[in-house]
């Protein structure tokens, strides 16, 4: 059994309920037993069938879990009163007539390379079940403030639909999760071969590891050898058939990654440059990051990166101003230079949003509460056209006013870049047919 031990104990949503944050790779699996060989198994799912075609190869997918407030980052209201706009200046961008807040200063600077869906917008008001929406297409089965995990027991997770259709490039997992895992990231009715790969632990911290990738102390390469060969002569005297036999492969496939250079490189983030990490910003996102596009050049399909704390109803400008905008903004405008600098831009996809926006009124306590009725999502890169803002909000950035766009037209569009037939189908535990998403348009204007 490989068994992932992890640091860091978890953060705590407005409702006061602290997520646990403790992943087993085993039988005793936070995502229903999944093991690295059946994770690994995926990779061997429906290749025939797979569609090549999309300019987008992978997909970095990065959610400021709580909800990012969408009038102090990405679409101000300068005009509005101040209990509406808030206390941050507008600023002017690289696309003209175009504006961020004042905090959004590094993103400003390349509005030119990624384009902002001003007017995504759905009904789900609470972070679990926003999570869930959001992830799979599917509204939730249970109460907001019930954390089942993963709370998408049914439906399969936006990461392993990827997981499952792409399979791997590489000597990575196809899906990887990050610094711990994501709410609704599990495989539904897909199986726990399709769960992701979860480094629960902050990648900006100087003894930073993925722990079981390292070498067993007391087992030297000659002894792990040996057992290797026992464990073939064994095999040899006993062929293993069916299901044993494929999990053999899979188990194989987890020594190599364990094994494999390749994959031991891709993880070790402190052999980046300490101005590239400087770059991205010596934080939990920022290092985060920067660690997804490692994995993704490294054959990863879907990096989940999970940014908590942006539930701000209380006293939140602060909060803003000092821990959550200015280390998003700077990981965002790094890791969109340096992919494009690297070459990766063009074949990976990267989104980043929350689960929903920010109320358009400052409460009394100096927060922004929940709203769902609007939110922005920036797309860059694997075939979106660059330098745009489509749809828009009214004055007090509460409701669209052009081009809504729901959850289901936001997966059909990631899945459409991603060269996934998003209306395949799939048999649920009770042989009904699923599609992978439910309805849903491209995003108009878009897709270069």
């Amino acid at each position: 059994m490989l068994n992932f031990a992890f640091r860091n104990s978890g953060h705590r949503f407005c409702d006061g309920l602290t997520r646990r944050h403790a992943l087993r790779l085993g039988a005793t699996s936070l995502f229903g037993g999944l093991t690295l060989p059946q994770l690994l198994r995926a990779e061997e799912a429906n290749k025939s069938e797979r569609v090549r075609e999309a300019k987008a190869k992978s997909c970095l997918f990065i959610f400021l879990e709580g909800g990012p407030p969408q009038q102090d980052m990405w679409d101000p209201k300068p005009e509005a009163p101040s209990e509406i706009r808030g206390p941050f200046e507008p600023i002017s961008t690289a696309l003209p007539g175009v504006i961020f807040t004042e905090h959004c200063q590094n993103c400003a600077k390349i509005a030119n390379k990624f384009t902002v869906v001003r007017s995504h917008s759905h009904a789900d008001n609470g972070h679990a079940t926003g999570y869930h929406y959001v992830m799979t297409g599917r509204r939730a089965a249970f109460a907001d403030g019930e954390y089942p995990i993963p709370t998408n027991e049914l439906f399969p997770s936006l990461g392993s639909i990827v997981a499952r259709e792409l399979g791997s490039s590489g000597t990575v997992p196809p899906y990887i999760n990050m610094p711990h895992p994501m709410s609704a990231g599990g495989p539904g009715f897909f199986g726990a071969e399709f769960s992701p790969f979860v480094i629960e632990a902050d990648p900006s911290q100087p003894d930073f590891e993925v722990r079981d990738l390292a070498k067993i102390d007391g087992v030297s390469s000659q002894r792990s050898a040996l057992r290797q060969k026992l464990l073939a002569g064994l095999e040899q005297r006993q062929p293993r058939t069916g299901r044993a036999a494929a999990m053999s492969t899979y188990y194989q496939k987890a020594r190599d990654l364990i094994t494999s250079p390749e994959a031991r490189k891709a993880f070790d983030i402190q052999s980046e440059p300490a101005n590239v990490r400087e770059a991205y910003g010596m934080t939990q996102i920022g290092q985060s990051a920067l660690l997804g596009r490692r994995l993704i050049e490294a054959g990863c399909r879907f990096v989940g990166i999970d940014g908590p704390g942006w539930d701000v109803h209380f006293n939140c400008f602060p909060s803003l101003v000092n821990d959550l905008i200015p280390p998003a903004d700077k990981m965002f405008a790094a890791l969109i230079t340096d992919m494009e600098q690297r070459g990766l831009l063009d074949s990976t996809l990267v989104v980043m949003m929350g689960e929903m926006g920010r109320t358009p009124r400052v409460n009394a306590q100096a927060g922004r509460d929940h709203w769902s009725m609007a939110q922005c999502i920036l797309f860059a890169g694997g075939g979106v056209k660059p330098g745009q803002i489509i749809g828009s909000t009214d004055k007090q950035a509460a409701y669209p006013t052009s081009d809504p766009i729901s959850v289901a037209d936001l997966l059909r569009t990631i899945h459409t870049l991603l060269g996934i037939d998003a209306d395949r189908e799939y048999d649920d535990p009770l042989g009904r047919p699923v599609p992978l998403v439910n309805g849903g348009k491209v995003i108009p204007g878009l897709i270069a």
